[in-house]
């Protein structure tokens, strides 16, 4: 039985209930038969909210990212920018899940003047894969490569126009391959990989231009 139609079906006996009593009772049912009705309005919306909310829950483990070139917050040598010879600086990682299916990777600049700036996008990585060595090629790299924001493929390095800037290296190990083709944007890439990211890392490095 719908729960309002069942609600409504014991409304003759709590009427009938009322005119058995005198006023004080009665205005005590009255009460009751509101707060029934309240609850009977809405039999099931709060199981619902808490069902999608447990359903969209997803628990996010923590992964190790880090670099044999810099370390955490510190300096980005500059050989692996704009002011050197712009190649990519070696990463490795560890503790990915063991349902990780591909590992994608992006590197922007929160602090670039026009908003954040997208140095490079990896993505479809095999799972087995737990390093990128520094100047890897792109023949050499084993996933597929998205378009940075100098609007090419492939790792562009640190140009700040001027002061400090944190370079984000953000590594994420997801349950599935994203099938994206190559020079995908980083919107595409996190677009793809919504609410399939089983794990993540990030390392930090700095730099500033002389």
């Amino acid at each position: 039985m719908d729960a309002i139609a069942f609600c409504l079906s014991k409304l003759p006996v709590l009427i009938m209930i009322q005119g058995r009593f005198s006023r004080g009772y009665s205005i005590a049912i009255v009460g009751l038969l509101g707060l029934t009705m309240i609850r009977c309005s809405h039999p099931s919306n709060s199981k619902i909210v808490v069902s999608d909310r447990n359903q969209s829950h997803q628990e996010i483990k923590s992964m190790k990212l880090a670099s044999t070139a810099f370390n955490p917050n510190a300096l980005i040598p500059s050989q692996y920018t704009c002011d050197g010879k712009d190649i990519s600086p070696p990463l490795a990682w560890s503790d990915v899940p063991k349902d990780t299916q591909s590992i994608a990777l992006i590197v922007d600049d929160p602090d670039a003047p026009g908003g954040t700036f997208v140095h490079w996008v990896v993505y479809d990585l095999p799972a087995t894969v737990s390093q990128l060595s520094a100047k890897i090629a792109s023949q050499d790299l084993p996933g597929i490569q998205g378009k940075n924001d100098f609007g090419k493929l492939g790792y562009g390095g640190p140009c700040p126009p001027s002061g400090t800037h944190r370079y984000f290296f953000k590594l994420y190990a997801l349950d599935k391959k994203l099938g994206l083709t190559p020079g995908a944007a980083k919107e595409q890439v996190l677009t793809a990989m919504k609410g399939h990211v089983l794990a993540q890392a990030e390392l930090i490095g700095k730099y500033s231009r002389e």
